[in-house]
């Protein structure tokens, strides 16, 4: 009787599972689980493209003794991590740079059609590593009409199996032996600043893998600081924005924020190659790190999507750090909205058209509220 209630307890947690629409691939995912022949999972590896929904789905159907949901964004790790720790115990949720390094044996994956190809790429490699021989893929985009994906699972597994859905596809695929064909997507590159060359490095996931961004570059050209000026890059991506600023204020202190631990890592990596001192790269999704009231000028580029949160977000966080008459930097292709919010926030804005961006300016009040 028991056991009866368990298993009915299960199946209304599954089609409530079912019924939060989370992205395509992960509910794709969900389908593709649920026809799962018998047989035991003891671990899980996942991504996620929303939080968790398919490796929670996992962990509810199988009930393997670890899972762990790997996120590359520390604010939907957090956020998925609070949702999950009571309900699910054995979910763990990690943001790094690279998955967990032991076997298991379930990998799943949603892909995002209009991701980015080479972090797709990395993933699955990286999970055919971590699985046992013998060990499931299971992929899913919400693209019915794929075939870049099947071919990537193919060079990798072999053997593959297609599901077409309406709303998309999913692949299965059996995990043979290590082989020689796996790549390395970090990129190592410089830019010249002021006649100076800065070695910049980046992974797949980090903003503007491989190239310096022209939002960035117009960023950097816009920069006047002095000697001993302190200064913060906000998302900072590859770090190109804070190891320029560290070159021009020589004797100055730079701080760079960023929710994705590989840009943390990258920015790390290009102050050690460029001999930095002085600068600070700290894995951080809400605005806290840094010394309230002390900085000279607080630098963004933030990204277009959210509606402007997380635009808001970086005008906070800077209004926090800003010394009264400290400089606030945020370069934009839409100025409108920054135009239309930073004075209440900032005296003195500024919208500027600099290449083919706007550089909005703002200095920070005597008398900043938290």
């Amino acid at each position: 009787m028991a056991s009866r209630k368990r298993r009915e307890q299960q199946q209304l947690e599954w089609e409530q599972l079912r019924q939060q629409r989370g992205p395509e691939p992960e509910q794709l995912l969900i389908e593709a689980l649920a026809g799962l022949p018998a047989r035991p999972f003891t671990s899980v590896l996942s991504t996620s493209l929303g939080r968790g929904q398919a490796v929670a789905a996992a962990v509810r159907q199988l009930a393997p003794a670890r899972a762990d949901c790997h996120f590359l964004d520390l604010y939907r790790c957090q956020e998925t991590a609070r949702e999950f720790a009571e309900s699910l115990p054995t979910l763990h949720c990690e943001c790094a740079s690279d998955l967990p390094e032991q076997p298991v044996d379930l990998a799943l994956l949603p892909v995002d059609p209009r991701g980015e190809a080479e972090l797709t790429r990395d993933w699955l490699q990286q999970m055919h590593q971590r699985l046992r021989p013998g060990g499931l893929l299971l992929a899913a985009t919400s693209n019915p009409d794929d075939q870049w994906l099947h071919a990537e699972i193919r060079r990798l597994f072999g053997k593959t199996t297609r599901t077409p859905r309406r709303k998309g596809v999913w692949y299965q695929a059996v995990k043979g032996e290590l082989h020689d064909k796996y790549k390395n997507f970090d990129c190592e590159f410089a830019f010249r600043d002021q006649g100076e060359l800065l070695q910049v490095f980046s992974r797949p996931g980090v903003f503007s893998h491989r190239s310096l961004d022209a939002g960035a570059r117009t960023l950097i050209e816009s920069l006047d600081l002095k000697p001993g000026s302190r200064v913060v890059d906000l998302g900072c991506g590859s770090g190109a924005v804070a190891l320029a600023a560290a070159r021009r204020c020589p004797g100055g202190q730079v701080l760079a924020l960023d929710s994705n631990p590989r840009a943390i890592e990258c920015t790390l990596r290009g102050i050690a190659a460029n001999g930095m001192t002085g600068v600070q790269a700290v894995l951080d999704d809400q605005g806290e790190a840094g010394e309230r009231g002390t900085y000279d000028v607080v630098a963004g580029n933030p990204p277009y999507f959210s509606e402007y949160k997380i635009a808001e977000l970086f005008l906070r966080t800077a209004r926090r750090l800003l010394k009264p008459g400290g400089q606030v930097l945020m370069v934009t292709k839409t100025p409108a909205w920054f135009e239309e919010q930073m004075p209440r926030m900032f005296d003195v804005v500024e919208s500027r058209h600099h290449r083919t961006y706007h550089v909005v300016t703002g200095v920070q009040r005597s008398t900043a509220a938290g």
